[in-house]
């Protein structure tokens, strides 16, 4: 027991202090796209070309790019020797509109909450089910890793729950393929009303990799009605918590109130 103690006394606090604090990201991270049309010709179509997913669109000398498709691969900066395609350290990329992820020059974080209704019924309490729906287990990893203490999701009154009819809504990974779903759809019914739903993850938005075949549905929002879109392949669990807290509109609070409720816990 001795050991144990000192052990966790030279490891000292190791949980985050976001959002007090900005995460310590690592050097290889890949965030939000930058795009600068300017460095576009009429002729040139290579990152186009070279995206796995259609995520880029050029028309002319204008650029997009939707955040929902795109792996952040890197293929299309690869190909555009021009730099017109760059990836930042954004980790912000959470939206609650699916057009809000489409990105033409520099990305600013669209951050909007819940109708003032909903946040007073789960902004003090949030429970969700997580729902694989044919993931290859990249974002349910990092969904996962919410609950460890680094991240300690539960701080903030967050928690996943074993049964839908504990939960006040679903968080969805994978790209919903036919065998998934029917339990996706009964995981959804019975959650009571009013619930909400999160799609996390480039699968889970529309389809990533696999969109367009005919075993996926290209995505939650061909079946439920989203909340949440958590762009990443897999989103870092910092981008999938800021979009939770953005959610719950628990990133507008005072430092000298978020610092209290984290001494409190």
């Amino acid at each position: 027991m001795i050991k144990e103690v000192l052990a966790r006394i030279q490891q000292g606090h190791r949980t985050s202090r976001y959002p007090l604090e900005a995460p310590n990201l690592p050097d290889r991270f890949r965030g939000a796209p930058a795009l600068d049309p300017s460095r576009c010709s009429d002729t040139c179509n290579q990152c186009v070309e070279a995206c796995p997913t259609d995520a880029l669109r050029v028309e002319g000398t204008r650029i997009a790019l939707d955040m929902g498709r795109c792996l952040f691969c890197t293929e299309c900066m690869t190909a555009c020797e021009a730099g017109a395609v760059t990836l930042t350290k954004e980790y912000r990329l959470a939206a609650r509109h699916r057009e809000d992820l489409v990105v033409t020059q520099g990305y600013e974080p669209r951050r909007k909450a819940l109708d003032e209704k909903t946040r007073r019924l789960f902004g003090r309490s949030l429970k969700l089910r997580q729902v694989s729906a044919g993931g290859c287990n990249a974002c349910e990893a990092d969904v996962n890793v919410l609950g460890t203490l680094v991240f300690d999701l539960g701080r903030f009154g967050i928690q996943m729950v074993a049964s839908p009819r504990h939960a006040d809504g679903i968080l969805v990974t994978g790209p919903v393929t036919e065998n998934m779903s029917l339990a996706l759809r009964k995981t959804y019914d019975a959650v009571p009303s009013p619930k909400i739903v999160i799609a996390v993850g480039a699968c889970a938005i529309s389809g990533g990799p696999y969109i367009d075949h005919g075993e996926v549905k290209n995505g939650v929002d061909s079946m439920l009605p989203v909340d949440l879109y958590v762009p990443g392949c897999p989103p870092h669990p910092f981008t999938i918590l800021d979009g939770l807290l953005g959610l719950l509109d628990r990133l507008g609070e005072s430092a000298s109130s978020r610092q209290a409720r984290v001494d409190a816990v």
